[in-house]
């Protein structure tokens, strides 16, 4: 009887260790997208951005607009979205199977069209594991009250 509630304690322990460290290994990951997507939006960089995005991409903006990937990627090509500092703060990130949630708070530097400005919002995004690689499918912004 001991033998089996050992064996069972052990298998019980070891399947949570390796859980544990998948994901760990996650959570990595996802802090190093998270931290590739906003180098790219800082250097408006389209192929970068638009390997991080999903196909199916919706990317809402705190003032309520919503952009699929291809105006997504065109206002930055455009300089409608143009960033000259972001600083991510507060950041939290919680994974469901392969679906990883991501809150911080932004304070930016922007300057689109050419209209220098500043924002500090909440954000929230969506990731999902794809093959090796993690691609944002879901971003909505609030101001930060």
């Amino acid at each position: 009887m001991r033998v089996r509630f050992f064996a069972f304690f052990l298998a019980m322990l070891l399947t949570s260790g390796t859980t544990l460290f998948a994901q760990g290994k996650n959570t990595r990951q996802v802090e190093v997208a998270v931290k590739k997507l906003t180098k790219a939006m800082l250097d408006s960089d389209i192929p970068v951005l638009s390997a991080l995005a999903s196909e199916q991409l919706t990317y809402g903006h705190s003032s309520g607009k919503v952009q699929n990937k291809a105006e997504f990627l065109e206002s930055f090509k455009t300089g409608a979205s143009d960033f000259t500092k972001i600083d991510i703060k507060d950041q939290t990130i919680y994974i469901v199977n392969n679906t990883a949630i991501v809150r911080h708070l932004l304070d930016a530097d922007t300057n689109d069209n050419q209209q220098p400005g500043h924002t500090t919002l909440k954000i929230m995004t969506v990731w999902t594991k794809a093959g090796n690689q993690w691609v944002l499918i879901a971003r909505q912004a609030v101001k930060a009250l």
